[in-house]
């Protein structure tokens, strides 16, 4: 998952909340196989994520990147919507 230009990591995710300044929580989903049981197993994440210009809503898909730390949990940044979700 990393990145040719820069070396950060970027991770594809939902936005589950726009409700704070400047912030987005970002949930990705990721699939691995269990230790044990070798099924594979759906794992989701969240991310606090900067968007400064406030374009992402709930439902987006969106594309974010590992950035330095702005907050205590804020440590990566929005780069692109990919998707929109539905309108409300």
């Amino acid at each position: 998952m990393r990145s040719q230009t820069n070396g950060r990591r970027r991770m594809v995710g939902v936005v589950v909340s726009d409700r704070m300044t400047n912030t987005i929580v970002v949930q990705v989903t990721r699939l691995v196989r269990h230790p044990t049981y070798e099924r594979v197993v759906r794992r989701q994440e969240k991310f606090k994520a900067d968007d400064r210009e406030l374009k992402a809503r709930i439902g987006d898909e969106v594309r974010i990147e590992e950035t330095r730390p702005m907050s205590k949990d804020k440590r990566w940044r929005l780069i692109e919507i990919l998707r929109r979700g539905p309108e409300e």
